[in-house]
């Protein structure tokens, strides 16, 4: 689909990523843009990109009542850009119940919860795409990040099955998956890191394309060793503890 005048609803819209997504919507022509985060009050300098085109909208998206109420303020939404993310550091062994519920909370069933919100509505609107923020970490474990990386392995499996819910209604899902982005979320971490406007940029041109996959920046690197050899990928990651 094509990114000028569509109506775009990006979560975890406050920073990072999510603010770059924003921002290049808005250079790209996007008629109208939906910046979420659970504090509203957060979204200021995202605003500020264009306070025209740049709507700030309260969602929390692992509570039902949030995502009805967005939904309910969002009707006129043709994309959907599934961003808001969990990470707990912490290994399968050590990571707390409370952690390992977070990350599935916000990195399965958000993703879960928003699309089925929003499918209708986008079908409503001539159809349209699903865009949600994966990462390598869904089919390659790195041992520290054990709640993160089983969620958006559950993540990618339940984006998949949606697809095939999707694509009669006219709807395409687009699962990225980046390697490690320079945010701050990754604070701290001593790993190499792409920059979200190189992330953001590859993921709205397979939007455009119509690519139903995208390995965004450094990531498309890392995928094709992992599919020539995926037990030294395997091992590689398995180091980062």
């Amino acid at each position: 689909m094509e990114i000028q005048d569509s109506i775009v609803l990006v979560t975890g819209a406050n920073r990072g990523v999510g603010q770059e997504y924003v921002a290049q919507l808005i250079k790209t022509g996007a008629a109208k843009v939906y910046a979420c985060a659970r504090n509203p009050d957060s979204l200021g300098a995202t605003v500020a990109l264009d306070p025209g085109r740049v709507v700030p909208l309260q969602l929390d998206v692992t509570d039902s009542g949030s995502v009805e109420a967005a939904a309910q303020a969002a009707g006129d939404v043709n994309l959907l850009i599934n961003n808001a993310g969990s990470l707990t550091f912490g290994g399968a062994l050590e990571a707390t119940d409370a952690g390992l519920a977070t990350d599935m909370a916000v990195n399965n069933d958000g993703l879960r919860r928003m699309t089925q919100a929003f499918t209708p509505i986008i079908e409503a609107n001539g159809g349209g795409a699903v865009v949600n923020m994966l990462t390598l970490l869904s089919f390659v474990s790195a041992p520290g990040f054990a709640g993160y990386n089983a969620s958006k392995a559950a993540a990618w499996s339940m984006a998949m099955s949606l697809r095939a819910y999707l694509r009669p209604k006219g709807i395409q899902i687009i699962n990225a998956f980046p390697a490690g982005i320079d945010t701050d979320m990754l604070a701290g971490v001593d790993a190499p890191k792409d920059s979200p406007e190189a992330v953001v940029r590859d993921v709205l041109a397979a939007v455009v394309a119509g690519h139903e996959d995208v390995y965004p920046a450094s990531a498309a690197d890392v995928f094709d060793a992992w599919r020539t050899d995926q037990k030294s990928v395997e091992a590689a990651f398995g180091e980062m503890m």
